[in-house]
C-alpha cells in the first residue's frame, strides 16, 4: 500500500490523513547529504527496526527487526559503508540508531539512494517517530507513534513525496 506525503505535512493513506513532520530543508528532487531536505519521489519501505526494550513489535507488511545498542547508520559519503546500517563502534561519521529519545523507537528504512548508493546524494532517510511538537526532521518523514503504528499495520510498502502542497 502506498502513502502520499504532501509538502504541507499531510500523509494520506487511503481515506486516512495524518500529520507528518518533514525535513526542514523542504522536499527536493536534488537531495544532497546535509541539506536537511526530504527527497522527492517514490520511496519503498525496505524494513522496520524497533526498540524491543521500549515498545512491542510493530505490525508491518515488510520485515521487522529489533535494534541493538551497537546499531548505527553511516552518513559519511567518503566511506564505503555510506548509507548503510553499520555496527558501532565505526571509524566513519555515523548516526546512532539506539537513541536516548524516542524518535527511533520505530524506524522504517526508506529506499532512498540505496540501489545503487551514490556518494553525497543523501543517507539515513527514514520513516520514524515524530517529536511531540512535530518539529522538522533532518530529511526524514516522521509521524506520531500511534499514527506510525497504524500506517505500518495498514500494510504500508511505499511512500511518495511531493514538493507542492495538495499535489
Amino acid at each position: 500500500m502506498r502513502a502520499v506525503v504532501q509538502a504541507d505535512g499531510r500523509l494520506l493513506l487511503g481515506r486516512d490523513q495524518f500529520r507528518a513532520a518533514l525535513g526542514r530543508g523542504g522536499v527536493r528532487a536534488d537531495k544532497q547529504e546535509g541539506d536537511s531536505a526530504t527527497p522527492l519521489g517514490r520511496l519503498a519501505l525496505r524494513r522496520v527496526l524497533y526498540r524491543a526494550d521500549r515498545i512491542a513489535k510493530p505490525e508491518a507488511a515488510v520485515p521487522v527487526e529489533p535494534l541493538a545498542p551497537n546499531d548505527g547508520w553511516c552518513d559519511d559519503p567518503t566511506h564505503r559503508d555510506y548509507n548503510r546500517m553499520i555496527r558501532l563502534p565505526h571509524p566513519a561519521r555515523h548516526e546512532e540508531l539506539w537513541r536516548t529519545d524516542a524518535v527511533y523507537d520505530i524506524v522504517g528504512v526508506l529506499g532512498w539512494n540505496d540501489a545503487p548508493v551514490v556518494r553525497g546524494r543523501g543517507s539515513a532517510i527514514f520513516l520514524h517517530v515524530a517529536r511531540p511538537d512535530l518539529a522538522p526532521t533532518e530529511g526524514c518523514v516522521a509521524l506520531a507513534l500511534a499514527d506510525l503504528r497504524r500506517v505500518l499495520a495498514a500494510g504500508l510498502t511505499e511512500i511518495e513525496t511531493f514538493a507542492i502542497a495538495g499535489a
